[in-house]
């Protein structure tokens, strides 16, 4: 089980940590919505709960719930600039189908 972390991605964590001034990580999750099926969750996490499981890359956490992982498994978080706009990327081996707005998945 891995989620991986780019630098960009770690960079941008860590900042936004820093300038929140508390938080152990990133938290990742899904919740059921959209057309496709599942969207993406992220917030910080300012706690570790026994059923969560805890990735390091380039000194920053992503903690994900263990149930979570079917989901998410081998994720790779980025972070990019594209024109004024800054966002988070997700590229997960597990989507079998995006939904046209692009804000939703499926996961076979």
């Amino acid at each position: 089980m891995s989620i991986m972390l780019t630098e960009p991605a770690a960079r941008q964590v860590a900042g936004q940590l820093h300038k929140r001034g508390r938080g152990l990580g990133l938290r990742l999750g899904v919740k059921p919505t959209g057309c496709s099926g599942y969207a993406y969750v992220v917030d910080y996490a300012d706690v570790i709960a026994e059923d969560d499981q805890v990735f390091e890359q380039h000194g920053v956490r992503v903690i994900v719930k263990t149930a979570d992982l079917a989901y998410l498994n081998g994720v790779e978080i980025d972070y990019a600039r594209e024109g004024l706009n800054a966002a988070f990327k997700f590229n997960n081996p597990n989507i079998t189908a995006t939904c046209g707005c692009g804000e939703s998945f499926a996961v076979g």
